[in-house]
């Protein structure tokens, strides 16, 4: 069973993505919003893609807040977790803010905040592991 990691930093998001994830789409789920644990389970291949909120309240690394783009860019910039697909997730912006943030953050996809319609949402995400498998 394919594992995604929510990087989300709202308990009710989080709630919400676990049973979209875990009844509509099969799959195992795992959350963190601490940076390293993150990386580990990127590295450690604990995760088949990752959906990442932009705007992270309680993240830090080497005790500085650290936002959804700053975490993706880490992410790609490592050989050990660049092929891991992430999708950056958030309530904010409009199309276009979603291709910049692709754009600087190197993410594999966004998807807006609510998540609406829950068969496009799991398409997307079995998409991305597709790629990778």
């Amino acid at each position: 069973m394919n594992t995604v990691l929510v990087v989300e930093d709202n308990e009710t998001n989080w709630q919400i993505f676990q049973k979209i994830l875990t009844k509509r789409g099969g799959f195992n789920t795992k959350h963190s919003e601490n940076v390293e644990e993150v990386m580990d389970m990127a590295t450690s291949r604990q995760a088949d893609v990752i959906l990442m909120d932009v705007c992270l309240d309680n993240s830090f690394y080497k005790g500085k807040p650290i936002n959804g783009i700053e975490i993706t860019k880490m992410l790609k910039a490592n050989p050990n977790t660049a092929h891991v697909p992430v999708i950056l997730v958030t309530a904010l912006g409009t199309q276009n803010d979603a291709e910049h943030f692709i754009k600087i953050s190197g993410a594999d996809g966004y998807i807006a905040k609510p998540v609406m319609n829950y068969h496009d949402f799991i398409a997307r995400i079995k998409a991305k592991m597709a790629l990778v498998t």
